[in-house]
């Protein structure tokens, strides 16, 4: 049975979406892409208001994907998952995530290589950390290795995320230098073996510095 499109009203809360009329009465929301061939006095058959509303499911789970990409770059798991906690159907995260990487807007290899630029110049961790993490977000092993390769090396990392926490010790013995700034590195992913040598080596300029700011009060 046919129904007479009596309104097409954009909706005052979300000014993107529409409500529709039929026969009189509200009988439905639409964005106002799936809403932008309609018109009032327009017949709908019970197949195309099915049809216009699974439409529109679609580009609300699309929108919702686009907004959560404009906050920051995203793996496909990560998607799937947010649209998930959203309930939106298997079929339907399929159909958004088919059509994000149509467009180019998710690329797990790009995304991995971007984490791995990321934690190396602002948050520096080891490569095994890294790697969970990575994994964690369901990035396939050869995009990981691919962002891995050439990576920074372990020590030249260690020694990045070491130096501005070294800082916050200063007055600290050897032995609580040591411990503190051990425990930090590990929790960072850093192995025994790369920790050790760049813990003592910050302990010994951080001992320069003291002398020589000891050596320049002296002077005055």
């Amino acid at each position: 049975m046919n129904k007479v499109i009596t309104a097409i009203k954009a909706q005052k809360r979300n000014p993107q979406r529409v409500s529709i009329d039929l026969d009189g009465e509200y009988a439905f929301g639409l964005s106002r892409l799936t809403a932008a061939w309609l018109k009032v006095g327009d017949l709908l058959p019970e197949e195309r208001i099915s049809t216009l509303q699974h439409e529109d499911t679609l580009e609300v789970a699309y929108q919702r994907a686009l907004r959560l990409i404009d906050h920051r770059p995203r793996s496909e798991k990560e998607i799937r998952q947010k649209l998930a906690e959203k309930e939106f159907s298997s079929e339907q995260i399929d159909q958004v995530i088919e059509k994000l990487i149509h467009a180019k807007l998710i690329q797990d290899a790009d995304f991995a290589r971007m984490w791995v630029e990321n934690r190396n110049e602002f948050h520096p961790r080891s490569r095994r950390l890294v790697r969970y993490e990575l994994l964690h977000k369901g990035i396939a092993e050869e995009h990981i290795e691919e962002a891995l390769e050439g990576s920074t090396e372990e020590p030249e990392l260690a020694t990045r995320a070491a130096l501005s926490y070294a800082r916050r010790l200063n007055g600290c013995d050897h032995e609580t230098f040591r411990k503190r700034l051990s425990s930090y590195l590990a929790r960072r992913g850093f192995s025994y073996n790369t920790i050790a040598p760049v813990v003592s080596e910050l302990w010994q300029q951080q001992g320069s510095i003291e002398l020589d700011s000891d050596n320049k009060n002296e002077d005055v």
